[in-house]
């Protein structure tokens, strides 16, 4: 008996590309623009962004930094260079977030935005950012979580199969236990958001 493949994320972004900022301009104009532009408008240095995108952060890294973005969708990425084109500080690659190709050590910053929820294995992806981190260095993330309060977990359990289906988004993960997992010291989890869904988070190698 055969049996259907299941699409990859990346094959789900390549095949949503063209209609993704369509489909996040609600939370972008209500949040998200705000939230990026706090966090990612201060950082300095060489700075890695893991799961780039379109490029939404772009705009907010202030010029005189070194920016890698990366991300496994070749269609997010050809959006995302438009945007870069006029920023000469700004290389895109494509990549896997669970196997980055930089040598350990070589970032002052690295960035998510909600990439961990997409990611297959995420306490590898953060492996992986911990070690091409600078001991000095910082990981930032905007990220959606699994709620502690029952009533909206609940409501994540509902929809979690439509956002894995649609996005290969697990709405039910417990990020802040896999950065923790993977090495990390957390410094801040800010809540943002629908009580402790949407958090800033800061942590350290």
């Amino acid at each position: 008996m055969s049996t259907i493949p299941k699409m990859s994320s990346a094959s789900k972004y390549n095949r949503i590309s063209p209609i993704y900022e369509l489909i996040d301009l609600p939370l972008e104009l209500l949040f998200f623009r705000r939230w990026r532009k706090e966090a990612f408008s201060g950082l300095s240095g060489n700075i890695l962004e893991v799961g780039v995108g379109t490029g939404k952060n772009l705009k907010y890294y202030p010029s005189n930094s070194l920016v890698t973005g990366i991300d496994a969708s070749e269609g997010m990425l050809d959006i995302a260079r438009k945007k870069a084109m006029g920023m000469p500080n700004v290389s895109l690659l494509l990549m896997d977030a669970e196997h980055l190709e930089f040598p350990d050590r070589s970032f002052d910053y690295v960035v998510t935005t909600f990439v961990l929820c997409t990611v297959p294995d995420p306490v590898k992806a953060l492996e992986e950012m911990r070690r091409v981190l600078k001991l000095s260095g910082e990981l930032m993330a905007l990220e959606h979580v699994r709620s502690s309060n029952p009533l909206i977990s609940l409501l994540e359990d509902l929809i979690n199969p439509v956002l894995l289906f649609l996005f290969g988004d697990h709405s039910i993960r417990h990020t802040l236990e896999n950065i923790e997992d993977a090495g990390f010291t957390v410094l801040e989890a800010k809540k943002l958001a629908i009580k402790d869904v949407f958090r800033k988070i800061r942590a350290k190698p």
